[in-house]
């Protein structure tokens, strides 16, 4: 209850005409003050008005007055800039620490009608427990908060670059190749197509990007996929198995991961670690400097055009080494093309500019996806169902970030629909 009680004194979802204090004076909120989430009082920086006195410091909230003795608050001196105590039940009187003036305090009731729509959002069972209500809030609400959510995915996803970037000398081909090959694991494979390229330095590719061969080599050595006996295999296999091994002894740190790593089951055939792993070979092969030509590309097909590659010839025939199949290209498509501008571009790029205090490059981040079609997959249905407009992949991958970091965890009071519907409750 104390966290509704915070929540309910930071966006002011009170009576304000009847707020006083527990000796009966008038009390006006000029500032709530600024939430604190580590140690020390609740709210900073309030200003409040006793009477005709006005005070500025911090407030404590509590369910009972006498949490304050209970949590040693008159002891630390933490809180002796306390200038309001806010509870729900007044059952002692609070000190400040070491002056042992007396705290006002302030019963806050909470309106039952809000207490019933919170109980109603965290008791749901479904991720989506507003689902219905949705339609409700109005579009700006809806407009401000998926640009807030889409923010915050770029920028979690700019602190995760910025961590490779320390790790790796902060060499961008390096981390946006690392990027890029966790990317094309599309999910099921992506922890273990980023351990692969960490276990295999762009360096190496790079010094050997003249034999598409090699490069298919280390890719499909590395990730263990060449450790089966010779004997019986298809040549081609047989080929590329020695030039692993004469790579291997080039290049004596390479070490191959274990080939359980990587799934297959229940994947499309040209989804396969196999076909992904060539794809990945063509386009280093092809491509010298792949970032430096993504940052100076202007439009998401230049930029696709990057990456509209074909496996080498073998795999035109072929999904594995095992079986041979019909002919067909094995080249990415329009929405494995979106997807990896989305997932490896879009964020590179955004990194990119803040890192360079070249904001030119965050709001070509930003135009791309507006240029990208929204991604199609249950979360986003769920949104569209509740009447949501998904227009394109920047309004996908917000509502993305609003579901794994709000939704799920259910923090329907840190969410801003949340906040929009107990607000509407409290003016009905």
């Amino acid at each position: 209850m104390e966290i509704l009680l915070q929540y309910i004194w930071k966006y002011r979802l009170y009576e304000s005409v009847a707020l006083q204090t527990t000796k009966g004076e008038r009390l006006e909120v000029l500032d709530p003050g600024i939430q604190n989430r580590d140690g020390g009082p609740d709210f900073f920086n309030a200003k409040i008005k006793i009477g005709d006195t006005l005070w500025a410091g911090s407030v404590e909230i509590h369910d009972k007055a006498s949490d304050w003795c209970k949590h040693g608050h008159q002891e630390d001196a933490a809180y002796k800039n306390v200038i309001l105590h806010v509870v729900l039940e007044e059952d002692a009187t609070v000190e400040r620490p070491f002056s042992h003036e007396e705290i006002p305090q302030c019963v806050l009731s909470v309106p039952d009608r809000v207490v019933a729509n919170v109980e109603w959002l965290l008791s749901r069972d479904s991720n989506l427990a507003c689902l219905e209500r949705l339609p409700a809030i109005e579009t700006v609400h809806r407009t401000e908060w998926l640009d807030a959510l889409l923010s915050e995915r770029l920028e979690r996803k700019t602190e995760d670059i910025f961590k490779w970037l320390e790790q790796k000398q902060q060499d961008w081909n390096e981390v946006f190749y690392i990027l890029l090959c966790r990317n094309f694991g599309f999910g099921v494979n992506g922890d273990a197509f980023e351990r692969l390229a960490r276990s295999l330095p762009l360096k190496c590719i790079q010094k050997q990007r003249n034999s598409i061969s090699q490069v298919e080599a280390l890719f499909l050595g590395q990730a263990g996929l060449l450790h089966e006996e010779a004997e019986g295999q298809h040549y081609y296999y047989r080929f590329l198995q020695q030039e692993y091994e004469f790579l291997r002894h080039k290049y004596t740190f390479l070490v191959p991961l274990e080939p359980y790593l990587f799934r297959n089951l229940r994947l499309r055939p040209n989804a396969t670690p196999h076909i992904k792993l060539v794809q990945l070979a063509a386009i280093f092969s092809q491509r010298e400097h792949l970032l430096s030509a993504i940052l100076q590309a202007r439009t998401p097909r230049e930029i696709k055009d990057l990456f509209r590659i074909n496996a080498s010839d073998f795999w035109d025939t072929h999904y594995n080494f095992k079986h041979a199949s019909t002919f067909r290209k094995k080249g990415l498509g329009e929405n494995a093309l979106n997807i990896l501008l989305i997932n490896s571009v879009v964020p590179i790029m955004f990194a990119y500019g803040h890192a360079h205090h070249q904001p030119e490059y965050s709001e070509r981040a930003l135009k791309l996806l507006e240029r990208i079609p929204a991604e199609k997959n249950t979360i986003i249905q769920l949104f569209q169902q509740a009447g949501l407009e998904v227009k394109h992949a920047g309004d996908s991958q917000a509502l993305i970030q609003l579901m794994r970091n709000y939704c799920e965890p259910k923090k329907c009071l840190y969410c801003r629909f949340g906040y929009q519907l107990l607000r509407k409750s409290c003016k009905e």
